[in-house]
């Protein structure tokens, strides 16, 4: 899986088989408004499976899920006069979220690949509920979701249900224009008959690690470019304080083979090849070798990239993946499971965490390279104006560390926490959703971290420059270009920061700097 460029809004629409859907189908549904189309194939095996949890429905035995209660109330037998009841009361109790609303496109993921596992056929549900779902997603129809409410295991329960309550024309949903409206009069709107959940439907629209799911292939997304960007950043800075590029030569690297450090030394040997600012350290005398922030960069880096080659396979697995239970087997057989259980995805979350972490770390060490005077190498004090007069960056750097702690804190993992539910029936959960919702929040942060050493590291570039070093590297003259013309101040008296430095932040997040980059350099891994 290449998530470099897995973000595509230009898809306009996505068709769903019994097989698994991509890493792009997702991002294009979440963030992009694609169109969502059923394949013939997909509808014809939901028919098949749901005929069998009709058999099943009508014999006397119980069966979960299909007639019985749910958790530790699946000892009580459902008499079929009550099941549709049974469902709908299954949804409306599970419906219990509470705390800020979640994202638009987490909703959108949650409930894109919810209809994934539908159509592959496993969940036994008619096609008529896949149908109804695609309907609401290409009508932009949205469900209010909460934040708190997942646990992880049995699915994300609390908010898939109040997805499944818009299905049935209950609830709250955001339309079109963005507005919270009752869901029951925008599904009328927009010719959308509400649901009347029959056996099984209610579990099978509940049962699912789709918003853990959803949220890690978004991150994984974000943070293919954020590492690429990373890798520009430490080579400006790299640049900026005269270090040497010799470190990053590839026979270096390859006698410790890691994929991941190799890429990064070379991203880096890209942007700064043609520089004339580079490998003059020598002529320091104290200084025999760079530090490490700056030497050891593409091992930082390449573990991190290591570590999202890694989370992506999870991903392209639980991609492929039915997740629900009963499960109908490709057999006939209905059989209870425990592969709702978000733990491998839990798992991979919390370990992107960590890896944002130290990238946002190794970052701010260097910009607070730059700013200091005693180590820095002929820069002024915070790269200011005039120094004692201006401050320049040095709040900037303030701002930056703060992220940078904050991101530590979100890298206690989530994963290892368990709280029983549903009278000890459900005694072990992953808190995969807790773990998606902190890495999210860790991505963002990230984002503004390396934001504040381009800042930084662009301004230090330009003193360089107009003091008569040089030249840059083609590529990291591009880098300057596009913050200056993003809005991001160079040198001179101070000014009013804080806009510039979210001009940065959205010229790292929108994949602005990587593109200036690669229009130079040709494609960065």
């Amino acid at each position: 899986m290449d998530m470099h460029n897995v973000v595509d809004d230009t898809v306009d629409t996505v068709v769903v088989g019994k097989a698994n859907v991509s890493p792009a189908d997702v991002i294009a549904v979440a963030r992009g408004n694609a169109r969502i189309n059923l394949a013939e194939d997909a509808l014809a095996e939901m028919a098949g499976a749901r005929a069998r949890i009709d058999a099943l429905a009508a014999e006397p035995r119980p069966v979960y899920g299909v007639s019985t209660g749910f958790g530790a109330l699946a000892v009580r037998h459902i008499e079929r006069p009550l099941r549709a009841q049974l469902q709908r009361s299954l949804v409306r109790s599970h419906a219990a979220g509470m705390g800020p609303q979640v994202e638009r496109e987490v909703t959108r993921a949650l409930m894109f690949l919810r209809l994934k596992t539908l159509a592959s056929g496993r969940t036994g549900v008619r096609p008529l509920i896949a149908e109804t779902m695609a309907a609401i997603l290409n009508a932009d129809i949205t469900p209010v979701v909460r934040e708190f409410g997942s646990l992880g295991c049995s699915g994300d329960l609390a908010p898939l249900s109040h997805c499944a309550l818009t299905l049935m024309g209950e609830g709250e949903a955001y339309g079109p224009d963005g507005v919270v409206r009752p869901a029951g009069e925008l599904l009328a709107e927009a010719g959308i008959t509400p649901v009347e959940l029959a056996e099984k439907e209610g579990l099978a629209l509940i049962n699912g690690t789709d918003g853990m799911l959803g949220m890690l292939v978004m991150a994984l997304a974000d943070l293919g470019r954020l590492f690429t960007a990373a890798d520009i950043t430490a080579a400006m800075s790299l640049e900026a304080l005269l270090g040497t590029e010799k470190v990053l030569q590839p026979e270096l690297h390859a006698i410790r083979p890691h994929p991941g450090q190799a890429a990064s030394a070379a991203n880096m040997l890209k942007v700064l090849q043609g520089s004339g600012l580079t490998g003059h350290h020598q002529d320091d005398a104290p200084r025999v070798q760079d530090a490490y922030s700056i030497r050891c960069a593409p091992q930082v880096a390449g573990a991190g990239r290591d570590t999202l080659t890694h989370a992506e396979l999870v991903a392209e697995r639980e991609l492929a993946a039915s997740v629900d239970n009963p499960v109908v087997l490709p057999d006939g057989r209905v059989e209870s499971n425990g592969n709702f259980h978000g733990a491998p995805v839990a798992y991979v979350l919390d370990f992107l965490a960590i890896a944002a972490a130290d990238l946002g770390s190794i970052a701010e060490r260097r910009t607070d390279r730059l700013l200091d005077k005693n180590r820095s190498h002929g820069l002024p004090p915070f790269l200011a104006d005039d120094p004692g007069l201006d401050s320049g960056l040095m709040i900037a750097q303030y701002t930056q560390a703060a992220l940078v702690s904050e991101n530590k804190r979100l890298a206690v993992p989530a994963s290892v926490d368990s709280i029983p539910s549903s009278a000890m029936q459900e005694d072990h959960v992953s808190m995969g959703w807790s773990a998606a919702r902190k890495l999210r929040t860790a991505v963002d942060n990230l984002a503004r971290i390396l934001a504040v050493e381009l800042t930084a590291s662009a301004r230090a570039l330009d003193i360089r420059v107009a003091g008569g070093s040089g030249p840059l590297a083609p590529a990291t003259a591009a880098a300057v270009a596009a913050a200056r013309a993003a809005g991001v101040a160079g040198p001179g008296t101070d000014r009013f920061l804080a806009p510039d430095l979210d001009a940065a932040h959205q010229l790292v997040a929108s994949g602005g700097l990587v593109a200036a980059v690669e229009a130079v350099t040709g494609r960065l891994a």
